[in-house]
């Protein structure tokens, strides 16, 4: 189905609400007007302010750390470091093995060493600055290819994860062979809003974080640890979240102003510089990949092999995930019958890596669609027709064995978009008004721009893999006639409030539905990572909506004598197969007060063994993206005219919506093509700061044409619905590289595309 044709009534409009409709945001008033209550924003009487100070070396030994001066300073309340930490001094997802404040060693530029709470903002940035530390400099290991041989810079090694994937014949070998060394940058989340939070101390000891997180249960119990406390003292109430496509308010924020605050008695706030949050939070993983790909006389892969290195920078973090994504999706979706990958993550002393939409899945996509390009250009075949031939379906088997039960219209994706018109060329636009590459007034001359069309395909995993336990809690109430939401699933912009409002709207005719402030003393709901509210969360708010929808209907049809499954709610009322009940759901409702608490969880999933092989993912998503730009031959220079993308969606749940975030994720792509590298000298990051990182503005932002949103419904996903954010991030740079080397015939092997690499000598 195409978008235009998605979701519209009898008359020809967009349904008012529920499922399908495009619903606004309830939430979109108070940003546009600017009065949405973000965490920088919070006040409490007696407030302090708190300042992290940071290593200025990405390694070295602490010989000592003098708190005297910072202490004596006017306005001072507290100064702590790691021999204030009263629990675990060591945080982490899945491996915990990153310190609230690093003690003995320095393993990363940025590191919390010591952390101050004062009366005044400048004055905690005044007293953390006058913490006298005495350093030994050690050699820093910043080349991965090095850690396995370097010193350990861990009690754990330096390697995080190896994994190896074979299957299939090694000695298969096609007619066609290419071979390609690929790099990826390292990517910063960038939140519009840098990290903040304020702490209460509460009157049992315990404390109160009002925070952005997107993992509230996640976050109390890292903080309860550290603490030495019982969870049920420590409470993270959500406040607005400004932006987020991974982590917020990560723990290395949290656990420092909360030791302030039960330090101080008193409130603290922490309100991160830009240049703090650069430094303290974690990062894509930079990437170094090699490839091999043999193909038949037609294009057709034979086989597969891959190396993958992934810098997991000073900490374990999500490495593990990242990687197991990396080597699973290593072929991409393409039928490859002989796989043999080769996957690495290793400890560095660069900044910490973590969770960054579509982690590991877009560094391989990048590479393996680089790979098929070199197919196509040595078959001197059309690139979209090679990849045509190679396209995965559903039936099909994934190179880690498990067979692709999921709808997968990975043909249909490709054709929608080989199809779709192209751009028109600005022949009859006088050549000043020309949009050249380097933008406005730019460098270009008109006569050195080139046009090029390339093509990307991605997929991403939907959920945990590996054996997590994704599970979610909701309750679903009515009183007076409104509906209630409680889940602890953050909205941080994906829109995970607005659909459980329609879920409600939906299951239960009603029109007045509000969902509930999050905070942890809801039942969990877990990370919003992957897609996993739309399909956990939204699950479970459809249970308990439809066990409510029960509770309404049952009374009615035991007066009728009849079942309740033969009433139906359609446009807020309640009628019976046969005409003979026929009121409305307000009615219904009059004095009644009802209310239900349901759980949705995935079937399992299992971890990958010695060869890489396991059923480790619940549900796949995929994308086709055509990308045109224009490059300017002479400077280097990019301009990405248009991205077309087609996206399997499973169900379109909210139009709108859907739009907004693939394309927003395409735009996000189109960073990491061309801008975006936080880049590093021996360790230390160059421009921890908006000006030296180069995010994408209005005027990179292309045309995006969205030609098709598949609907073939996953049937084991609630409302056959998939996650639609993810997979555009993914296939984006891959698409717009592919169109580099169309326009220039460089081979672009690095993202961000440097200029050089765009640049064609003989002009």
């Amino acid at each position: 189905m195409s978008y235009d044709t998605v979701a519209v009534d009898a008359d020809g409009g967009a349904p008012f609400h529920g499922i399908g409709a495009s619903v606004p945001r309830d939430d979109v008033d108070a940003k546009t007007a600017g009065t949405f209550a973000y965490a920088a924003d919070l006040w409490a009487e007696g407030l302090l302010w708190a300042a992290v100070l940071r290593s200025p070396h990405p390694h070295a030994r602490i010989l000592s750390v003098d708190t005297t001066h910072a202490r004596e300073m006017p306005g001072v309340h507290a100064v702590i470091t790691a021999e204030d930490v009263p629990g675990e001094a060591l945080h982490g997802r899945g491996r915990g093995d990153r310190p609230v404040f690093a003690s003995d060693v320095v393993r990363h530029h940025g590191e919390a060493i010591a952390a101050v709470a004062a009366d005044h903002p400048d004055t905690a940035r005044m007293a953390a600055a006058a913490v006298i530390v005495e350093y030994e400099l050690l050699e820093p290991v910043t080349d991965p290819e090095h850690a396995f041989e370097a010193e350990p810079l861990h009690p754990d090694g330096n390697l995080l994860r190896h994994i190896p994937l074979r299957r299939g014949d090694p000695e298969a070998t096609g007619e066609i062979v290419v071979e390609g060394t690929y790099r990826i940058g390292r990517q910063d989340p960038a939140p519009i809003g840098a990290e903040a939070g304020l702490a209460v101390p509460r009157p049992d000891g315990g404390v109160e974080f009002y925070v952005g997180s997107t993992d509230p249960h996640a976050h109390r119990d890292a903080a309860a640890a550290c603490f030495g406390l019982e969870p049920e003292r420590v409470r993270v109430v959500v406040t607005g979240v400004p932006g987020a496509d991974a982590d917020r308010e990560d723990p290395a924020f949290l656990l420092p102003l909360g030791l302030l605050a039960l330090r101080t008695g008193c409130p603290v706030k922490l309100a991160a510089s830009r240049e703090d949050s650069f430094l303290g939070h974690t990062h894509r993983h930079p990437t170094l990949l090699r490839y091999r790909h043999h193909a038949d006389g037609q294009g057709r892969l034979v086989k597969v092999e891959a190396q993958i290195l992934l810098d997991g920078g000073a900490y374990a973090d999500s490495s593990a995930e990242a990687l197991a994504a990396a080597v699973s999706f290593a072929c991409g979706p393409y039928v490859v019958p002989n796989a043999f990958v080769e996957g690495w993550a290793v400890r560095t002393n660069n900044p910490p890596s973590g969770y960054v939409r579509g982690e590991g899945a877009m560094q391989v996509c990048a590479a393996y669609e680089a790979q098929m390009d070199k197919v196509a250009r040595k078959l001197g075949a059309d690139p979209a027709e090679v990849r045509a031939r190679n396209v995965l379906a559903t039936g099909d088997v994934l190179p880690t064995g498990q067979t692709v039960t999921c709808p997968a219209p990975v043909a249909e994706l490709l054709a929608a978009v080989r199809e779709a018109p192209m751009p028109e060329l600005p022949k009859d636009t006088p050549v000043e008004e020309w949009l050249l590459p380097g933008g406005p007034e730019g460098p270009g001359d008109p006569s050195a721009v080139r046009r090029g069309v390339g093509y990307g395909l991605g997929m991403v995993h939907l959920l945990g893999a590996e054996g997590s336990d994704e599970v979610a809690t909701a309750t679903v109430k009515i009183k007076d006639g409104v509906g209630t939401v409680l889940c602890a699933a953050v909205e941080y912009g994906q829109g995970f409030a607005t659909l459980a409002r329609q879920i409600v709207q939906e299951v239960l005719g009603l029109e007045d539905v509000v969902v509930a402030p999050v905070d942890t003393d809801q039942p969990p709901a877990g990370a919003g990572s992957r897609g996993r509210h739309t399909w956990v969360s939204a699950g479970a708010v459809e249970r308990a909506a439809k066990m409510v929808r029960t509770q309404l209907l049952q009374p009615l049809a035991d007066t009728f004598g009849m079942s309740a499954e033969l009433l139906q709610i359609a446009e807020g009322k309640i009628t019976s197969y046969d005409g003979l009940l026929s009121t409305t759901v307000v009615e219904a409702l009059a004095g009644k007060e009802l209310w239900a608490t349901a759980q949705c969880r995935p079937h399992p999933t299992e971890p990958l063994d010695a060869d890489g092989q396991g059923d480790a993912y619940v549900g796949l998503a995929f994308c086709a993206v055509r990308a045109v730009v224009d490059v300017d031959v002479e400077v280097g220079a990019v301009r990405v005219v248009e991205l077309a993308v087609a996206q399997d969606v499973g169900r379109v749940l909210n139009p709108a919506q859907a739009r907004a975030r693939i394309e927003a994720g395409l735009t996000q792509g189109v960073g990491i093509a061309l801008t975006e590298n936080l880049r590093t000298q021996r360790g230390l990051v160059r421009h921890p700061d908006l000006g030296g990182y180069a995010l994408p503005t209005a005027l990179d932002a292309p045309d995006v044409r969205l030609v098709r949103l598949v609907e073939e419904r996953d049937v084991v996903a609630p409302f056959g619905a998939k996650s639609v954010s993810t997979v555009p991030v993914v296939t984006a740079p891959a698409a717009i590289a592919s169109a580099v080397r169309a326009a220039t015939g460089r081979l672009v092997n690095r993202l961000p595309i440097r200029p050089q690499a765009a640049v064609v000598t003989g002009q």
